[in-house]
């Protein structure tokens, strides 16, 4: 009798590969922030201001054209704030935050739609930190609420049997497109709401206070970083190509 040969084992991709979209949003940033380290500190400073999000910017009582950037950067800076960051520790740390959400957010959309997602996040972002501080006279930079809102739009998916947050984890295309939970189950979830209660405490107790990012001190945008959350929390179904299982389990 002839014995059936057995296949060897196929080679396990590691779980936080880099998808192409990932690595594209990686180098921009980091292109963008080269080339502001070329120019004179005066032209970078102009640059902050054309392009960082001025909450002062929309307040009636503030002179007309007293910002740069015109009448445009009414509308282009709810986006643009995103691509601009303080220094090199600054886009360090919302890459390496932005690496094991967003890869797995990539795998799951299509690179247009995680794009525009990441933009939606960041504009919800903007609108926030406009709420909470309308006559605020600095300028917001940086991609932390487009990190936040990847991160929420994970955890609808990330601690499902097979994803890349559990125990038992998959081939990392397939750890991505695991059957995500509706909203509902999403907040009945003990591991997302453990997640939840950790990512609201760190950005409301850095938000009382203040970090350092390179040789300055800047405060926390957390009312940003809550927008850009809320947005992917809630929004993601919108996005969400992949159909959801009315029998996939919550967790493992």
């Amino acid at each position: 009798m002839q014995v059936p040969e057995i296949p060897p084992p196929q080679p396990r991709e590691p779980i936080l590969t880099i998808p192409g979209a990932m690595i594209a949003l990686v180098g921009v940033m980091a292109a963008i922030h080269g080339l502001r380290m070329l120019l004179p500190l005066a032209t970078d400073q102009e640059v902050i201001w054309a392009f960082g999000f001025v909450p002062a910017r929309y307040d009636t009582t503030v002179m007309a054209g007293q910002f740069p950037g015109g009448v445009g950067a009414e509308f282009w800076t709810f986006l643009t704030y995103a691509f601009l960051h303080a220094d090199f520790n600054h886009i360090l740390f919302n890459m390496l935050w932005m690496l094991p959400f967003g890869s797995a957010l990539a795998r799951r959309f299509s690179p247009i739609r995680f794009f525009v997602f990441l933009a939606v996040t960041a504009i919800a972002g903007a609108v926030a930190h406009l709420v909470t501080h309308q006559h605020e006279v600095v300028p917001m930079i940086g991609a932390s609420a487009a990190v936040s809102g990847a991160m929420a739009a994970s955890i609808r998916f990330a601690f499902q049997s097979g994803s890349f947050l559990s125990f038992a984890r998959s081939h990392a295309d397939d750890a991505a497109r695991v059957p995500a939970l509706s909203l509902g189950k999403s907040l009945r979830n003990p591991r997302v709401l453990g997640f939840l209660a950790v990512w609201f405490g760190i950005n409301i107790i850095f938000g009382i206070g203040a970090i350092g990012v390179g040789s300055n001190v800047q405060s926390v945008a957390w009312q940003a970083h809550i927008g850009g959350f809320l947005a992917g929390l809630l929004l993601f179904s919108w996005f969400d190509p992949v159909p959801r299982s009315p029998d996939a389990p919550e967790h493992n």
